[in-house]
Parts: structure tokens; sequence; C-alpha cells
């Protein structure tokens, strides 16, 4: 199926390798939400068909996965009860680089391998990043409300902060960190900190960026911002404790995942005057099903889990993905490999000679500019 048909169209399946797409990208009438997902280069493959998933359904089931070769994954869960007697699905491409909301051994142990758009994100979440400190240090939001509520005398009361000599503050220094510290430099911060236990040295020197430890990140950081991964180390990582290391002045801001900060903490240090400000993206419960305390913070800026999203951002997730795709439609191992102990399995290495044998002659076109 192409992006702009309709998702319930039906299709010739055997003869073809099928990709799924979750039908979260679809909007309410049934058609693609979305400018653009990077889906061109399949369009020119005779042998490929794709297609939405028939349900929206926010955990994956196994009368879903079965039809498919692979699957474009965007929101939904995939829990082991997922993969349950999947036994035609060679690989899960994720939509972007977290990938918290699937079970990585339950894909291992199905034979399937899971790979990520590594790169894709990158400027686009910095970017996004950048807006939130800006927006932040200059009370924009706030600014605004006096504004609209006739409160132009009290514009006085509200003095910002500029980037200049200020020191931030990175937990993970990661593509996303690695991009925001190249942003930053036209600004004349003081200095780019980072908290990453795997980033090695020389890569932080080349950035500009120094290495230390998280409480002296949080001690020290006029801007704080949560750029690494959700797994067993990082949940909780910022917590009540690590909350009152930060500054009084000093302003939070996550884009990474919910959980890793402690939201109900947090509330507590901006509604005590521990923390002058933060901007939220991401959530532990995600849609939420309360409104949460901190949406009630004139000093919080809170998105939902959206503030990256950009038409660039999902056209280059999407040829991420489709570069992947592509290699395991020759029957080769994807890039951005999550699971790369997979490839050891006999199911996924017959998996993969099945598509050679199918696909492996057949030319694919050059990626689009």
């Amino acid at each position: 199926m192409r992006a702009n048909m309709p998702a319930n169209r039906s299709l010739r399946t055997m003869e073809k390798f099928r990709i799924g797409l979750t039908r979260d990208f679809l909007g309410p009438d049934g058609r693609l939400a979305f400018k653009d997902i990077g889906l061109g280069r399949l369009d020119r493959v005779a042998a490929i068909e794709y297609e939405f998933l028939p349900t929206r359904s926010p955990v994956a089931t196994p009368e879903e996965l079965r039809p498919y070769d692979a699957v474009i994954w965007l929101g939904p869960r995939v829990t082991r009860a997922s993969l349950v007697g999947v036994e035609r699905l060679v690989a899960i491409a994720r939509f972007g680089v977290g990938y918290d909301n699937i079970d990585v051994a339950a894909c291992t142990d199905a034979d399937v391998l899971l790979f990520i758009a590594r790169g894709a994100v990158n400027r686009p979440v910095a970017e996004a990043i950048l807006t939130l400190m800006l927006a932040l240090g200059h009370r924009l939001f706030l600014k605004d409300r006096l504004m609209r509520e006739g409160r132009w005398a009290e514009r006085g009361l509200y003095n910002g902060i500029e980037l200049r000599d200020r020191v931030v503050g990175s937990v993970g220094l990661g593509g996303i960190g690695g991009e925001l510290c190249r942003l930053l430099q036209p600004f004349g911060i003081r200095a780019f900190l980072a908290y990453d236990p795997y980033c090695p040295a020389e890569r932080a020197r080349e950035l500009g960026a120094q290495l230390v430890p998280l409480a002296a990140l949080l001690r020290e950081s006029d801007f704080i911002t949560i750029n690494c991964p959700l797994n067993d180390e990082t949940r909780g990582l910022i917590g009540a404790r690590e909350l009152t290391w930060v500054r009084p002045t000093a302003y939070l801001i996550n884009t990474a995942r919910g959980g890793i900060v402690d939201e109900d903490a947090l509330y507590d240090a901006l509604a005590t005057g521990r923390l002058a400000g933060a901007a939220i993206d991401v959530w532990a419960e995600e849609p939420p099903t309360r409104r949460h305390p901190l949406l009630d913070l004139h000093q919080v800026i809170a998105t939902p889990h959206a503030i990256a999203w950009t038409d660039e951002l999902f056209r280059d997730n999407g040829r991420s993905n489709v570069a992947g795709l592509l290699r395991l439609f020759h029957g080769e191992p994807p890039d951005h490999l999550v699971n790369p102990e997979a490839l050891a399995r006999p199911g996924v290495q017959r998996k993969l000679a099945r598509l050679r044998e199918r696909f492996g002659h057949l030319p694919i076109p050059p990626p689009e500019a």
C-alpha cells in the first residue's frame, strides 16, 4: 500500500515483502496524518508492499503482526504476549530511538530483530531543547500571559536570563546531547557539563564538553537537560535527593523519557522554590489519565511528547527505517540493531536466508536526496 492510499485497501500478500505500519501514523480520516514519513524508496520497489495495521491498539496482538515480514513501529507496546506464534516477522523498525515500549528480550526470544532510527532525531530534539531553554530563560510564556491578561505594568517584575555565561548540564552525551553541545556554541555559554558513564573521554573533548559526576552536574548547572534513554539504570535517576542538589535559579528540561525524573519530586522542588522552572515533554504515563499538579505551576512548560515533532524528523526517521528494511529485504541485517545478539540465533539466520533466496537478486533504489 502506498502512503496516500486508503488504509483498508486489500492486497495480495505471499509473493511480496510485506511491511506493516502502526495505525497511529493515520489521522481520524484513515489517511496519513503527517506530511512525509520517508517511504518514497519503498514506492519504487515492485516486490514490496506496505499497509497500515487494521486496528489502533495500545498493545500489539499476534494477529496484527503475523501477516508481515517487518513492521515500522510508532507508539503501541510490544510485549512477550504480542509475539506468541508470530513466525514470519523478521524485524521491528522502531520509528525513533527510544524503545522502552518494546520488550527487547521477547523480540530476541521470538527471533525478531529490533532496530532504531539512530541519528535521525538528533537535530530536531536538540533544537527543541534549545527552544525550551530560551523560552524558560526569557520567561516567554509568563510574559505572553501578562500581555493577554492586560498586566502590562507587571512586566518589570519578571526579568529573564540569557544563555551567555551560563553552565549547561546534559545527563547523557549521545547523539542528542552532542548535537545540543554544538548548537550552543554561538551562544557564549561558560561550560557544557555532561554526565555519561558510557561516553569516551575523547568524544567529550572533541565536543568541548566536560564529563563530571551527576552530583556535580546538578549542583553547577544553570540549565539541566535530560538526554539519556529510559532503562533500569536511569529509571528514577533524578529523584527527591538529586533535586536537593540543584540551584534554586536552575531550570530542568526533560525531552528524553518520563520516568527518568520523578514527577512528584519535581513538583515539590518547583512549588517550594528549590528550582526556578522546568520544561517537560515526556511523562511517566502517556497519555496521562489524570491532570498532574505540574500543569498548574506557572513556571512549567508542558508539551505532549511532541516538542521535537517536525516534518524533517518524521521524514528522516522514516528514511532511516526504510534503509534498514531494504537491507533486510536482501536478507542482510539492518544497521542500528538494539538486539544484535539475536543474529546468532538459528531462527533469525533461517529467516534472513529465506529473504536472500526470495529477494536478494532484486535491485533497490538509491537513497533519496
